[in-house]
């Protein structure tokens, strides 16, 4: 089933769906627990789950970390401020730098459950960001962390940085 949307190797050709190859298994087992508990809102993903058990969640998390990610070209008029917040974030927004969290590569921190972001569709993480901005989506836990960074990207820097990071290579 996961084919459909993000390929056999988990490196989705559609631009909506996130690209899953080589995200570390700790992140994505978290995701689909709660997509599949109801915390984590995916229309597309509604039902998806619902027939896997624990040790299937997990098999799926591991098969997918083990894929390559692949990884495209940030738009080049972007590129300036998106290496901006991801760097170094926006000190007077209050706004860390996403490599505080994701590693300067984007290749993320499994052990902690920060996500790898190199590579990923631009449209998806743009995506994601208006979410937490939001508030639709909430499963960054207690700390809210991502909704409150997002809550002070404008529409022009989460267009940047999520060029930006398409274009990231680890």
């Amino acid at each position: 089933m996961c084919v459909a949307c993000h390929s056999a190797d988990g490196n989705s050709l559609v631009p909506n769906f996130p690209k899953l190859a080589g995200q570390g298994a700790p992140y994505l087992l978290k995701q689909m627990k709660d997509i599949k508990a109801g915390e984590r809102v995916v229309p597309e993903m509604i039902g998806m789950l619902d027939a896997f058990n624990e040790q299937d969640l997990q098999d799926l998390a591991a098969y997918f970390a083990s894929q390559k990610g692949t990884t495209g070209a940030a738009n080049a008029d972007l590129v300036e401020l998106g290496e901006a917040l991801y760097r170094g974030g926006n000190l007077a927004k209050g706004i860390p730098a996403c490599t505080s969290c994701h590693m300067p590569s984007g290749e993320g921190n499994a052990p902690a459950g920060y996500p790898k972001l190199s590579g990923q569709h631009p449209t998806y993480t743009e995506a994601q960001l208006k979410k937490f901005r939001s508030g639709e989506r909430t499963n960054d836990g207690e700390s809210r962390m991502m909704r409150d960074i997002a809550a002070k990207l404008s529409d022009a820097e989460i267009t940047a940085v999520s060029s930006y990071i398409f274009g990231l290579h680890n």
